[in-house]
């Protein structure tokens, strides 16, 4: 079988995200916030944790916490009992104290708006920038979670495990004002039919655009 030339690939994304646009149309951030800063913290505390978890969480944390430097004045118990249900919160509570640390030091408490300021902050990798560029800047730019990497390789819309890579792949092939909406198109599929232990083919609606349908 022929290699899928650049241009191919890129109609079969676009295609793909047509019918996904159709299938969750109301898809968009789980994550609840009000601000670049609640977003920030909701976005940490996220990894290894669900949405809706962390939604259970945030409301009564930004009661308790509602600044930066109202985080860095609690004492890191208090904020280890705070979020411990999303798990790891002992590393969560350290990361939130030092990020908040670096945007009273550096940002004059404000959360930055560019990828290279963001990334200065501890606990920020390219995937929460992104995050945070997207809804809170209008700069657009693909996150890469444990759904669009694995579903992006399963659609061979990108290839490799790095997801520094994947962002890039998926960048060369879908539009620029689809790199925001594609993640949350892909993280509702995700959920609800390319599910990872048993994805259900049979009822997949990008099912004849998918070279891994069935395998």
């Amino acid at each position: 079988m022929p290699a899928e030339s650049l241009q191919k690939k890129r109609e079969r994304a676009a295609t793909i995200v047509q019918i996904l646009e159709a299938a969750y149309p109301g898809s968009e951030i789980a994550l609840q916030f009000q601000t670049p800063f609640q977003l920030l913290i909701a976005t940490i505390l996220s990894a290894q944790c669900t949405d809706a978890r962390v939604n259970m969480v945030t409301p009564g944390l930004f009661r308790q916490f509602p600044t930066p430097q109202a985080f860095l004045d609690a004492p890191i118990e208090a904020i280890e009992q705070a979020i411990f249900s999303t798990g790891f919160y002992r590393n969560k509570a350290r990361s939130i104290r030092n990020a908040c640390g670096v945007l009273i030091e550096q940002f004059g408490g404000e959360v930055p708006g560019t990828m290279e300021e963001l990334l200065r902050l501890p606990g920020v990798g390219r995937k929460t920038a992104n995050v945070l560029l997207g809804h809170c800047f209008n700069t657009p730019g693909v996150v890469v979670d444990t759904h669009v990497k694995r579903i992006g390789n399963l659609l061979r819309l990108a290839d490799s495990e790095d997801p520094e890579i994947i962002e890039r792949q998926l960048m060369q092939v879908l539009a620029a004002e689809q790199w925001v909406r594609f993640s949350h198109l892909i993280a509702e599929h995700g959920r609800a039919v390319c599910v990872a232990r048993r994805p259900k083919c049979g009822v997949c609606p990008v099912a004849e655009f998918c070279p891994s349908c069935g395998v």
